[in-house]
Order: structure tokens, then C-alpha cells, then sequence
């Protein structure tokens, strides 16, 4: 069953500009709650902060890639950028980290899906555009961005790259979906989503996190945070074990409020 989302059915409208939480999964939610449908996919990145009590993220899929990725019509890096170059982005996060490492490029809205955007930087109306490389990887068009480095360029959104499978609680579809979860995946998702949760924002805060897996049951944790785009980028990244990432999420997010 396909239930579009209040986002979908506003497509003009960028989702820093929506309104509250929940734009891309609200009705999802209310399927489920009413018994319409047993259970929702949803892309991580897109769920609010605070959830229903009577629902449960039963399982999430092993993670795609998180990171984000410049699309050029050639291969420039952002470093190789020309001074004032037109880059689109409808993203705060994005634009903060962007300025903070090119304060001399032109950052503006882009709107459209992701072929929109391809497409829109092929045709030169903008010199280039950032998107989250998980999105290019699932319309089979990887080729076309360079993947920006997390750490240093532009550490990517909260649970970005991520799907998350929803049900109500208690039901055979939550016990099945729990079946398939990746439970590495649901750590790390959940650490970012808990810096997310402290910091107190959603998809207007200029925050990127990310949990990665080490060797040895290790994690590393990167949170960048700017208090608006042009403002000087924060970024921090320590490690610690994978069932200590709860606990190192809670203290960087301290570290920068």
C-alpha cells in the first residue's frame, strides 16, 4: 500500500520550511495506528525525534552509505570549486558545512528528487549540488557524485543512509521485523538520533552526526554543528565501545550546546 506523505504532497515546499516534525512519516504512523497497513518503511533521516508510544522501529536494514556527495558535471572536488561557484542545497547542515570550508561559494535552494537535481546541475543551472550518496546509490546513478569526507568536509545528518521498519507494538509483524534487524545499524542509528534528540532539533538544525563501526567492538562517534549557515562549524569526533555509544552521545552533545 503507498501512503504519500504531507511532504510529498508538497513539493514546493522545502522541508526546512515544513512545519513541526514528522512531514514524511506522519501518515505512515496514522496507518498504523488505525490498523490500515501492519507496518512502514521509512528513510531514517525522516523521523521525528519523539515517537508514538504505541509503535516500535522493530528493525533496521543494514546501513547504505552515509555520506554526503558532490555532484559536478565533471569530477571537481570541493576544493577544485571555482571562487563563487553556484552550489545547491536545500539542506541548513549542508550549507553550514559547506561555508565553513568555502566561505567564497554561492550556496542556493535547490528543489526536486534527486534525478531533478543531477539533472539540474547537468544542465548548468548550478555548478554543482550536495546530496546524501545513499539516495544516488538507489537509482543506480553513484557515478555521478564524489563522496564527501565525514570527518573533515561534511559529516552527514542523523540516521542518514538508514531504513527503518516500523510496527505496532506487540504485533507478528514487529517479531518479524525484529527478525531481519541489524543490530550495528540500529546502534548507530540510534546514537546519532539520541545527539539529535539532545541538541533539541530536526531537519532545520545545522547538525551532522555519525556512528561508525571499528574492529574489536569499537565505534567512532562525529558530531559538526554550526549555529546557522556562515557561523564557524564545531566538530568533534571521539571513540568509545559500541555499548558506549549511548553515553558518548549524550556528552558530545553536551560539548557543544
Amino acid at each position: 500500500m503507498v501512503v504519500d506523505s504531507d511532504g510529498d504532497l508538497s513539493p514546493a515546499t522545502l522541508a526546512p520550511d515544513l512545519p513541526g516534525q514528522g512531514w514524511f512519516t506522519s501518515r505512515l504512523e496514522r496507518a498504523l495506528l488505525s490498523g490500515r497497513v501492519e507496518g512502514a518503511v521509512h528513510s531514517a533521516k525522516d523521523l521525528p525525534t519523539e515517537l508514538s508510544p504505541d509503535l516500535v522501529l522493530a528493525g533496521f536494514l543494514p546501513r547504505g552509505d552515509p555520506r554526503d556527495a558532490l555532484v559536478t558535471p565533471g569530477e571537481e572536488t570541493l576544493a577544485k570549486l571555482s571562487a563563487g561557484a553556484r552550489v545547491g542545497t536545500s539542506s541548513p547542515r549542508r550549507a553550514a558545512q559547506l561555508l565553513a570550508l568555502r566561505p567564497d561559494l554561492t550556496v542556493m535552494t535547490i528543489r526536486g528528487n534527486v534525478e531533478t537535481r543531477v539533472r539540474k546541475v547537468r544542465d548548468g543551472e548550478f555548478d554543482a549540488c550536495v546530496i546524501a550518496l545513499a539516495g544516488l546509490v538507489r537509482i543506480d546513478r553513484e557515478g555521478d557524485g564524489q563522496p564527501l569526507d565525514p570527518l573533515r568536509e561534511c559529516t552527514p545528518a542523523p540516521a542518514q543512509g538508514a531504513i527503518a521498519i516500523q510496527a505496532r507494538i506487540g504485533t507478528r509483524f514487529a517479531e518479524m521485523a525484529a527478525e531481519v534487524d541489524d543490530p550495528v545499524t540500529r546502534s548507530c542509528v540510534e546514537a546519532e538520533r539520541l545527539v539529535l534528540t539532545q541538541m533539541g532539533g530536526g531537519c532545520r538544525l545545522p547538525l551532522g552526526t555519525l556512528a561508525e563501526p571499528l574492529a574489536s567492538n569499537r565505534a567512532r562517534l562525529t558530531v559538526a554543528w554550526a549555529a546557522e549557515p556562515g557561523a564557524p562549524v564545531r566538530r568533534i569526533t571521539e571513540e568509545s565501545s559500541m555499548a558506549g555509544l549511548s553515553e558518548l552521545a549524550i556528552s558530545l552533545a553536551q560539548q557543544l550546546r
